[in-house]
């Protein structure tokens, strides 16, 4: 039997950082996201913590109650980090204590692990930089990138000229991703619920994110493309509903 994942705070989460792969500054925004889907009942981050490189982790644990998991190098080149995380996340996923898993790392090498995961019913949460190599993204329900949990900085007239890039990669128009998950949303009747287009957004790209873009919303960045759809709000029960609408 799978276990389907509700957003609930009833949902337990168990929350795994690699972390040679993570920034203790972003340790407050990973909760925060991870906490959207459930309570974040296991809280673990695994690095050799006898490096120096990991001393910038010491109050964020204990601030936070992670608990860190050492793991020594037993050989250069080789990332003993992933192996430890890989094996706790499969005995986490037999003992039945969890019903999702928030995965923080931008490494190609636990494509198999979300995959195998996603496998046995339960929700995967990436998180991540933009670098991360798509399988991986791909591999996850939903994938968050590190760059959208801080605000992005907008270069001025003085920084313009600079040569700096202020962005890790060109951000690809969204137009062809919202017209494709609005065509798997829309009713007989033209409209398509906006909530049911931004499941369908994840189902095409578990990458997805307004913030991405600029925007808060998904209806904020729809807005944006006033020329190619119309929103309209409905009163149901009490409720705000909105719809979307291709224009011809």
């Amino acid at each position: 039997m799978t276990k389907k994942l509700n957003e609930t705070p009833m949902n337990k989460i168990a929350l795994l950082i690699d972390g040679d792969n993570a920034q203790p500054v972003l340790i407050d925004k990973i909760l925060a996201e991870s906490g959207k889907y459930g309570t974040v009942t296991i809280r673990r981050i695994y690095g050799d913590w006898t490096k120096a490189s990991m001393t910038g982790w010491k109050e964020a644990l204990n601030i936070n109650a992670i608990q860190p998991i050492q793991q020594f190098r037993y050989t250069i080149g080789k990332n003993a980090t992933d192996s430890a995380m890989i094996i706790d996340t499969m005995d986490i996923l037999h003992s039945d204590l969890v019903d999702g898993f928030c995965l923080v790392s931008s490494d190609s090498d636990y494509t198999r692990l979300a995959t195998r995961i996603r496998e046995e019913g339960y929700f995967v949460l990436g998180i991540g930089k933009e670098m991360t190599p798509k399988p991986f993204v791909k591999a996850c329900n939903i994938f968050i990138y590190t760059e959208n949990l801080v605000p992005r900085e907008t270069p001025t007239r003085e920084k313009t000229s600079s040569k700096k890039k202020f962005e890790s990669r060109p951000r690809i128009d969204p137009l062809p991703l919202l017209k494709g998950a609005f065509d798997m949303a829309v009713q007989e009747d033209g409209w398509a619920n906006l909530a049911t287009i931004g499941f369908y957004l994840r189902q095409l790209d578990p990458g997805f994110d307004p913030r991405t873009y600029g925007f808060k919303q998904l209806n904020q960045l729809l807005r944006k493309y006033s020329g190619q759809f119309e929103l309209r709000f409905n009163d149901e029960d009490g409720r705000t509903v909105l719809y979307v609408r291709a224009k011809d």
